[in-house]
């Protein structure tokens, strides 16, 4: 059983994506198949690290569910807030 996928795309690089792909030989949904199916088997990450971004999304949007209650960190500065989150 297959499922239709729809996201949103810029049109100027929709528009360079399907052109390399054209070039390529490669029908451009057949590109898009292949690389989901290859993200799904670990095969191609995208440069993320699959176990510390998760968690440190995690305590940012905990971290925001706390502001937004009114109990979260305050920063007294940006550069405070950007040791908080390497710090994570």
């Amino acid at each position: 059983m297959t499922s239709q996928v729809v996201f949103t795309l810029d049109s100027k690089i929709k528009a360079k994506a399907m052109k390399r792909a054209r070039e390529a030989g490669v029908p451009f949904a057949s590109y898009l198949r292949q690389a989901s199916e290859d993200f799904a088997e670990g095969k191609s990450g995208l440069g993320i690290v699959h176990e510390i971004l998760p968690k440190k999304v995690r305590l940012l949007e905990q971290e925001s569910r706390l502001l937004d209650a009114g109990k979260g960190r305050r920063f007294s500065s940006l550069k405070a807030a950007q040791s908080f989150i390497d710090s994570l």
